[in-house]
């Protein structure tokens, strides 16, 4: 835990982003290093656990983290934590939890409250659009017998 703090306070030393770091340890050894790159890399979804996610399963050959520990300095946002759990790590720890972000001006609540929300109440306009053709696609990935599954 203490090298995903020590990431976080890096970042911002050197200018690089938000307050946030973190890192993939598998048996006993770091495998992948992540700090905030949103503002650097015009990136939104550049978040530590992103950064971090993408180089782990790099280094794995794998898209999938089994085995792995993810230390987060902040608990992770829901878009991180979405990706963490597409990416199966077996456990998840974290420093500063959302309220502690939410005072240094990182406020998630707003998305947490829209994902509880229906899709016509959320405050961006969503609207499904050409369900069938796309239910298509799934009725053909059903039926494909080269696929991997996740």
């Amino acid at each position: 835990m203490a090298e995903a703090i020590k990431m976080a306070e890096l970042n911002l030393k050197e200018n690089n982003g938000g307050p946030f770091g973190a890192i993939i340890v598998k048996d006993g050894k770091i495998i992948a290093r992540g700090s905030n790159k949103v503002t650097v890399m015009n990136d939104p979804t550049a978040h530590a656990e992103i950064v971090a996610i993408r180089e782990a399963c790099r280094n794995l050959d794998s898209f999938q983290l089994a085995g792995c520990d993810i230390y987060c300095s902040c608990e992770p946002c829901p878009m991180c934590l979405g990706a963490i759990y597409w990416a199966r790590p077996d456990r998840i720890f974290f420093a500063a939890n959302r309220h502690d972000a939410a005072n240094a001006g990182f406020d998630d609540e707003f998305i947490y409250s829209e994902l509880a929300l229906p899709v016509a109440d959320r405050k961006i306009i969503t609207s499904q659009l050409l369900r069938e053709k796309a239910l298509e696609v799934f009725d053909k990935w059903i039926t494909l017998d080269r696929k991997t599954p996740y």
